[in-house]
């Protein structure tokens, strides 16, 4: 699993721009279950994704669809995450 960290790098106009489109890319990711969540940080700086898989490579490969990524608009920071712990509601979610 991956928490990936989504950086801003251009100004919120232009991400505003790209952001329908974003929402998109992430919907299609959710739908087949490569993404487990999404949302924007606070202050608004970027965004978080949830990925599960284990392969970085494959991951990154799935982040440059994204129009953030194409547009130069974001930078991605992932990090490697084994959760040993989990609610029981999310137990599922994380395997």
């Amino acid at each position: 699993m991956f928490v990936v960290l989504v950086r801003y790098v251009r100004p919120l106009e232009e991400i505003d721009a790209l952001l329908e489109e974003h929402r998109e890319f992430l919907r299609r990711h959710l739908a087949s279950g490569t993404f487990l969540g999404a949302g924007r940080r606070e202050p608004r700086t970027g965004g978080v994704i949830l990925a599960r898989g284990e392969d970085e490579g494959a991951l990154r490969e799935i982040l440059k669809e994204d129009p953030f990524h194409r547009e130069g608009a974001a930078e991605y920071d992932l990090i490697r995450f084994v959760p040993t712990l989990t609610a029981p509601e999310l137990e599922a979610s994380f395997r």
